[in-house]
């Protein structure tokens, strides 16, 4: 397990670690009702679309507890308020939506029994999904080894480790078992403007577990490309189309485009969850917009004159041909993607 965690459920009361406040305080704080478990997600207490997803489920499971109803179907009408308000929390994450609706069905199909029975199994269901998450990183870490030689100098961007899910991770998961299997691997990672988060968290997981890593400014990715002989690029995503367009943290399209131009492997890790079949295309993907302070400033700090104009896109979407190949717990998909996620989804 990490040396950390990013959610813990204990004592009828959710916990999170406070990444706003990484890599200086280790903060956790504690939540006891769905509103502000649907606050803590908007202003990323927890961030990363795993994360979002499992504590959004505990979230639903802090309704059930909130709730004064007496029958089933009141209950069930107090976790529907819940889930509205949840799902509005982070739009792009396809995980919040997919966690939320996983628990609105458990509700659905328990209206039988009594209220008690119907608490008891959402916190259940809640409690599967988060260790379904661990299971479910592990085993797309290991998968992903093929595409890891020993030596391997990889690019990453954002945050996609054991802060962005339960444990272990999707693109810094695939980084932290090939190290534990004895692979001499170097992460370059982008610092990930304008939140930081490959500068403040990534780098944060990986000095805990020891791995060789060097931050570098977003703009340098080709300038690193051309001189350092990166074997790969690494990203993980918050949503995958049907067709294998991918939505990630901004910057990612970038990143992606500079790779394909040196020749490099671009990959994509993330679970079979991230995959919404609905969208035949990444231009039908909702992006999420957000306040331009993070823009204008700097830890409190102004960096631009006042009134300036701010576009804050929080994500961009990649094309599926600058793509190589998608890791997930089943396998990899390489193109076409229709096809290969589907045989994947289905199996």
């Amino acid at each position: 397990m990490a040396p950390f965690r990013s959610i813990a459920w204990e004592n009828e009361t959710l916990i999170l670690l406070d990444q706003r406040q990484l890599p200086h305080q280790t903060v956790y704080l504690q939540y006891r009702d769905p509103a502000s478990v649907a606050d803590a997600i908007q202003t990323m207490v927890v961030r990363g679309a795993p994360a979002i997803g499992v504590t959004a489920a505990f979230g639903m499971v802090l309704a059930a507890t909130a709730s004064t109803a007496t029958q089933p179907d009141g209950l069930l009408n107090d976790l529907q308020t819940a889930a509205h308000r949840l799902m509005q929390a982070r739009p792009t994450a396809v995980n919040l939506a997919w966690a939320v609706k996983r628990m609105l069905a458990v509700a659905s199909e328990s209206l039988a029994g009594s209220v008690a029975s119907l608490r008891q199994q959402l916190i259940d269901e809640a409690q599967n999904i988060y260790q379904a998450d661990i299971q479910i990183n592990r085993q797309m870490g290991l998968h992903a080894q093929s595409l890891i030689p020993d030596g391997a100098k990889v690019i990453h961007h954002c945050n996609t480790g054991a802060l962005a899910t339960v444990d272990y991770g999707t693109a810094l998961g695939v980084i932290r078992i090939a190290h534990e299997q004895g692979k001499q691997i170097h992460a370059f990672l982008d610092e990930t403007r304008p939140r930081l988060q490959g500068a403040s968290l990534s780098a944060y997981e990986l000095k805990a577990y020891g791995i060789p890593h060097t931050v570098i400014v977003d703009g340098a990715s080709g300038y690193v490309m051309k001189t350092q002989k990166i074997n790969c690029c690494l990203v993980g995503c918050d949503r995958v189309s049907a067709n294998g367009d991918v939505a990630n943290k901004i910057g990612t399209y970038n990143l992606a485009i500079v790779a394909k131009a040196h020749r490099v492997p671009f990959y994509v890790a993330c679970p079979l969850s991230t995959l919404d079949r609905s969208l035949s295309n990444g231009d039908e993907i909702n992006i999420e917009e957000r306040a331009p302070e993070e823009i204008t400033h700097i830890q409190g700090q102004p960096i631009t004159p006042a009134g300036t104009q701010v576009l804050n896109p929080a994500f961009d979407v990649t094309p599926h041909e600058y793509i190589t190949a998608i890791i997930t717990e089943k396998g990899i998909a390489y193109p076409p993607y229709p096809k290969t996620l589907a045989a994947l989804f289905d199996t």
